[in-house]
């Protein structure tokens, strides 16, 4: 698996929810951090199938998605965030991300979420090689 055959496969995915489309583009977004991981001489393509390894390169140097998340890795604002994951009716409902988007979590926990189900994504397509 080659990092250009990754970023192919992860376009080629056909998400049909607000959610399935966000979560794209956050493994989009890791990709290109990954590539540049490469091409910077921290990380070598052959270890794009080592499931373990990819996953630390991944989470660049945090514990879990949630410290990734919480730690401005990624989108830092709330409106940013429900803007990429939430469909129109979502949005008005939480103002643009105003509001909570439920009674458990802050916005960058369900950002955490979707990191999560971005780098499996990642790390699937990478191992189906």
């Amino acid at each position: 698996m080659t990092i250009n055959k990754l970023k192919q496969a992860i376009s080629n995915e056909k998400p049909r929810s607000a959610w399935g489309r966000g979560v794209k583009e956050y493994a989009k977004e890791l990709v290109k951090e990954l590539e540049e991981a490469i091409q910077g001489g921290y990380y070598t393509e052959d270890k794009l199938t080592d499931r373990a390894a990819l996953r630390e390169q991944l989470l660049n140097g945090a514990k879990d998605w949630s410290q990734y998340s919480w730690g401005g890795c990624a989108l830092i604002y709330d409106g940013e965030i429900a803007g990429r994951l939430c469909t129109r009716s979502e949005l008005k409902k939480t103002r643009n991300g105003d509001r909570r988007p439920n009674s458990r979590e802050e916005w960058l926990d369900v950002q955490a979420r979707a990191l999560s189900q971005a780098a499996n994504m990642i790390i699937k397509l990478a191992s189906a090689e």
